[in-house]
């Protein structure tokens, strides 16, 4: 019986765990896609044209069409926005046939801090690689 309830507990709290961190993330993505809405009008107003994005394989080897346009938010071209202010990761599987007819990526779930649990010094803060690209 105590090992019905101990485990009952940690069940409840392992799902109490998952409910808060859900919630922290979704409210995380509801403040980036904020950033990126208010990114985009921004881009407008002063003029800052975007570009036709291109997507790079896993290898770094290639890179491919993709029907997108919008602002590289990293130097190295691995994530943007696109003018209709959604986030993308523009890294996909090689392959000859996205060779041939490109990619389509699809929109992620944009976080406040670019390449975080990375490499020390890969990490940025999604509003400062924004004031970047807005002075790029």
């Amino acid at each position: 019986m105590a090992d019905e309830d101990w485990r009952s507990r940690r069940r409840d709290a392992a799902a109490a765990q998952a409910d808060a961190l859900a919630q922290r993330q979704a409210a995380e993505h509801a403040a980036a896609r904020r950033l990126l809405a208010d990114f985009v009008t921004e881009a407008r107003r002063i003029g800052v044209e975007p570009v036709p994005l291109r997507a790079r394989s896993y290898d770094g080897r290639h890179r491919y069409r993709t029907p997108l346009e919008g602002w590289y938010l990293r130097s190295n071209e691995s994530v943007a926005v696109s003018t209709a202010g959604d986030f993308y990761v523009l890294s996909v599987p090689a392959g000859v046939r996205a060779l041939l007819r490109g990619v389509e990526p699809e929109p992620a779930d944009p976080p406040l801090v670019l390449g975080r649990g990375g490499r020390d010094g890969e990490s940025v803060d999604l509003a400062d690689a924004l004031r970047a690209a807005l002075e790029r």
